[in-house]
């Protein structure tokens, strides 16, 4: 308080003059010795801008908290040093959930975490040598649009060399849409939906099958995952697996284009048959996941390399329990809901080989 000022106590109702300003925020009533406070605008204003000054302290902190969460749960890892030695195995994984479309997807991100554990843990992939794209990264490149897709898949096969394994997993929407260039027996290219597909298109089988294809050198072996909706032909190869048939059949296109590789070994594991649609399921541990990439992660942790024809046996196995209500909850979803795994998953090959010799590796 200022000296001089004139102050009236609310007690006694008498005016008397203050001289000289009290440390405790009041001054005592020379009447009454009553004591109360009086305001003090410049005290307000340094206490208003202190408290501010902490808000603006604690939101910078809770900023960099968040931050530091997003970064710590990327799945992606920045190779060290300036010069990272070259690595024979090498993946790239993709999930899209369509967070901003009508109809989402929830299991891809638990199924691109399962296939990334399981390359790391019974395959020997290195962390860096892993590329994750999902809509929960942060960094732009990770963000699974058509074109970081695409310059992925050109990471892949870069510089490829005998030796190499190559991994190209994918779980999301597949689509069809008519062929004009007569490559397809049922007149139909089979695609995958990147997030932004409404704007930027989808990617066609026969665009897959010149990125990560034909590029392949003699030595190197490529797996293509696809846990999507039409994906049996995704990469147009020339041979197709019928495992109910047991036998090979040729897929290659009327009009002659060349879909092989460059001498290299592409196979591809699809979900279900080109006609056919594929599910998330919560049937098997309560959390949803592909059908195809549950069962194919199960199978390689218990049983790493089994042929591939004991790999398909045992999917195909576990769909007919699942169907036939082996499962109890399977059992309560199929009574309310008339609920199956309608889907086919399909094996094709640049080559054909014995699926009941060859071991699967990746």
């Amino acid at each position: 308080m200022e000296a001089g000022r004139n102050t009236t106590c609310h007690r006694c109702n008498k005016r008397s003059l203050v001289k000289g300003r009290n440390k405790s925020l009041g001054i005592d009533c020379p009447s009454c010795s009553n004591f109360f406070p009086i305001p003090n605008e410049e005290l307000q204003t340094s206490q208003l801008q202190g408290f501010r000054s902490r808000m603006r302290r604690l939101a910078s902190h809770l900023k960099s908290k968040i931050h530091q969460g997003a970064v710590a749960a990327s799945l992606n890892h920045e190779p060290s040093g300036p010069n990272p030695t070259r690595s024979s195995k090498r993946a790239v994984l993709c999930g899209i959930t369509y967070n901003k479309l009508k109809y989402k997807l929830k299991g891809t991100i638990n199924d691109v975490k399962n296939m990334r554990e399981l390359l790391i843990t019974r395959f020997g992939y290195r962390r860096e040598c892993i590329r994750v794209l999902t809509e929960e990264e942060t960094d732009q490149r990770y963000i699974p649009t058509r074109q970081n897709i695409e310059d992925s898949l050109r990471w892949l096969v870069t510089d490829c060399r005998s030796g190499d394994s190559l991994v190209f997993f994918y779980s999301g929407h597949g689509l069809r849409q008519p062929d004009f260039n007569n490559d397809e027996e049922d007149g139909f290219d089979e695609t995958i939906c990147p997030v932004d597909f409404p704007k930027a298109g989808m990617i066609l089988d026969s665009d897959l099958n010149s990125l990560i294809v034909r590029p392949l050198k003699p030595g190197v072996t490529l797996h293509a995952i696809v846990d999507a909706c039409h994906s049996g032909t995704i990469l147009d190869l020339p041979n197709v697996y019928f495992s109910l048939e047991n036998k090979w059949k040729n897929n290659g296109p009327p009009s002659g284009a060349n879909k092989r590789t460059d001498g290299g070994l592409a196979i591809s594991i699809s979900a279900c048959l080109d006609n056919e649609a594929a599910v998330d399921t919560s049937a098997f541990n309560g959390k949803m996941n592909g059908a195809l990439t549950y069962l194919l992660a199960e199978v390689l942790k218990k049983l790493p390399g089994p042929t591939y024809g004991d790999l398909f046996d045992l999917i195909h196995e576990t769909f007919d329990n699942v169907n036939q209500g082996c499962l109890v909850n399977t059992r309560i979803l199929r009574r309310l809901f008339d609920y199956r795994l309608s889907q086919t998953p399909l094996l094709s090959s640049s080559h054909e080989f014995d699926v009941y010799k060859k071991h699967l590796f990746l």
